[in-house]
């Protein structure tokens, strides 16, 4: 116990600024390890792991239970991502942990009598929630790839959920609107967030979560079993038979992760390993390099008219693709992956492009289609350990604190996942409404996610690790911060810091960070035929680059509490 509250002490001490950390531009250096995340904590947990001697998947599993704790908007227990993996000896592997809907699920289940998705309930409440699938996925990652103690990695999370942490600003939106909430639906929730269940807390304030430490106790000494079966399972269960939700104890004990391939492709000199089905990331940012492959782009400048003209058709080409064929593969075992991965559907998908001229997304060249919106709320966390392995993580609860449920006992929220099923059938519109079969709920089945961990490698090495949160952006950033380090050279600090755009077919607009291009070149851009909208911004990248022996970090400015650490 006493070293844990060591590692705690540790931890608050390198907020105050012994712990060197990326700022702006300027990457944090390290020749023994890096690990970079959405909140400070976490990053030191998980370099506290590496320092002991752990390696790259320890550190980002117990970097992913820390963030259970401290980033509760989409750090997780309660939803599911994807983990890619590569050794130093090239080794490559990835672990697919998406939830899965529950056993009672069926097509329509969030229909009322007009057809129609009734009370937004695929994106509220009970039915919102998909079987939970991070634990199984961390467990499955660590019996196939970690070294160290299972129950030293769960540890830090127990300790920081017992004995708190400072409340940061960024959740005081979340608290704010939760102290008006009386639904008793969401007791247990304000129970766990606010003092005394009706107090919010102010930033700074230390926050303990002894139902959380609890549920992370069980998971600490029973592993796998510690979430899908006894107290945990029972307590989850029971509130949702109370509540009109499916998941039962059957649910839990059914569910699995997997280990999967990787989807692999090349761009130039370097080889690109990323998430397969039910990501539908890999996929797309493979499809878009391969086309953006026959341009010679660094010609044409960063962020130039004619470079995002480019950028943007084949974002268009891409998400169509995905649109069309993208979903569970054990329930869609025809998938034309490696078509859609090949030079030569690249190739094809580039001669329809005009230089000068944008084309047009048409949303009827699909019938039945229906694309559920998806959250920008997910967390990444890029690892490397001293040994040169490389993990990629990106886990989800879908929307920002997912459903806002936590069941009565358990201190963790659940995702509300199930709204990234296809809930409606049909009505295809310029507005983006895109839906198809192989995205359809069924039982057991696992919903498309645009979750893109990847890792790009060079002479059989890792090179670079890079992920987002962003929802369908996703995809996008990971691609640009890609093509940021491999065609215009930027270091991974420039590459993540580095304004985006995103393009997903439907509606048919292109988003810019309204502090990232400048007008002259968004009036060349809009002469080509391209309609602009602005965001704020968009993704929160977490990344890493190893070169000549040193690892580089670079945590996302755009993320309030991410810090990159190296030792």
């Amino acid at each position: 116990m006493r070293y844990y509250r060591a590692i705690l002490f540790t931890v608050l001490i390198a907020v105050s600024g012994t712990v060197q950390a990326q700022s702006g531009r300027i990457p944090v250096a390290s020749d023994s390890g890096m690990v970079v995340s959405s909140h400070y904590l976490a990053s030191e947990v998980g370099m506290e792991i590496l320092r002991s001697g752990g390696n790259a998947v320890d550190a980002a599993i117990a970097t992913a239970f820390a963030l259970a704790v401290t980033l509760p908007s989409a750090g997780n227990i309660g939803g599911g991502g994807f983990l890619v993996y590569h050794s130093a000896d090239g080794e490559v592997t990835t672990f697919n942990f998406r939830e899965k809907a529950p056993l009672a699920a069926t097509e329509t289940m969030f229909l009322g009598p007009d057809g129609e998705v009734q009370d937004n309930s695929n994106h509220e409440g009970p039915l919102s929630v998909g079987v939970p699938g991070t634990v199984a996925g961390l467990w499955l990652a660590h019996q196939r790839l970690g070294t160290a103690d299972w129950a030293t990695l769960v540890e830090p999370a127990v300790q920081l959920a017992a004995e708190g942490f400072p409340s940061t600003r960024a959740m005081q939106w979340f608290l704010e609107q939760l102290a008006q909430r009386s639904d008793p639906l969401y007791t247990a929730t304000r129970q766990a967030f606010l003092k005394g269940g009706t107090e919010v807390f102010k930033p700074g304030e230390i926050w303990k979560q002894p139902d959380l430490a609890g549920s992370l106790a069980r998971i600490r000494d029973h592993g796998h079993d510690g979430f899908y079966q006894g107290e945990t399972a029972r307590l989850l269960s029971e509130f949702m038979a109370r509540h009109g939700g499916l998941i039962t104890m059957e649910d839990l004990a059914l569910y699995e992760a997997e280990e999967l391939p990787p989807v692999r492709g090349s761009f130039g000199d370097y080889d690109i390993y990323s998430m397969s089905p039910p990501s539908s990331g890999g996929v797309a940012v493979l499809t878009m390099l391969n086309i953006l492959e026959g341009y010679d782009l660094a010609s044409l400048g960063h962020n130039s008219a004619q470079y995002l003209h480019l950028l943007t058709e084949a974002m268009r080409r891409a998400f169509s693709d995905r649109a069309e064929h993208l979903g569970d593969p054990n329930f869609n075992p025809d998938m034309p992956v490696e078509h859609l991965i090949s030079k030569a559907h690249a190739d094809r998908l580039r001669s329809t492009i005009h230089n000068e001229m944008a084309s047009e997304s048409d949303p009827e060249r699909f019938s039945s289609l229906y694309l559920p919106a998806e959250s920008e709320e997910t967390t990444h966390l890029s690892v490397v350990d001293a040994a040169g392995n490389a993990v990629s993580l990106t886990y989800t609860l879908e929307h920002s604190y997912g459903s806002q449920i936590v069941a009565d006992g358990t201190g963790f929220l659940l995702n509300n996942e199930m709204g990234d099923f296809n809930p409606v059938p049909g009505n295809t519109n310029v507005s983006g409404r895109i839906g198809t079969p192989p995205n359809l709920v069924a039982p057991q089945k696992r919903m498309l996610s645009s979750m893109t961990p990847t890792i790009v490698a060079k002479d059989g090495k890792p090179f670079i690790v890079v992920g987002t949160p962003g929802g369908r952006t996703i995809i996008n950033t990971v691609l640009q911060i890609i093509l940021n380090v491999t065609v215009f050279e930027m270091d991974i600090a420039q590459a993540v810091e580095a304004s985006r755009i995103h393009h997903q077919w439907l509606p048919d607009i292109t988003s810019f960070e309204s502090w990232g291009i400048s007008p002259d070149t968004q009036v060349l851009y809009e002469a080509k035929g391209h309609r602009v909208r602005y965001r704020t911004s968009q993704g929160r990248a977490h990344c890493i680059m190893i070169q000549g022996g040193t690892l580089y970090g670079a945590a996302d400015s755009r993320s309030y509490d991410g810090r990159a650490i190296g030792f």
